[in-house]
């Protein structure tokens, strides 16, 4: 995944103010990684957002982690 997890993200400055955001959706990097840490699981944040698969997930969480991004 570390290798295509850009393929899932966006920076789009129409969109969320440029913020990193999952592509053809309006939800932020930040906002699932926000998610997680306050002990939703993936499976709970794709019961409530059925257009996320576990993939855009995970890439979230690459991109988050990944030194070389920084989060608006």
């Amino acid at each position: 995944m570390q290798d295509n997890h850009l393929k899932y993200i966006e920076v789009n400055p129409e969109k969320r103010f440029g913020k990193p955001i999952l592509i053809g959706t309006r939800i932020a990097v930040q906002d699932v990684k926000d998610w997680l840490n306050s002990g939703m699981s993936v499976e709970e944040i794709i019961s409530d957002f059925p257009e996320l698969t576990a993939d855009q997930i995970e890439a979230c969480l690459v991109y988050a982690n990944n030194k070389d991004h920084l989060l608006p």
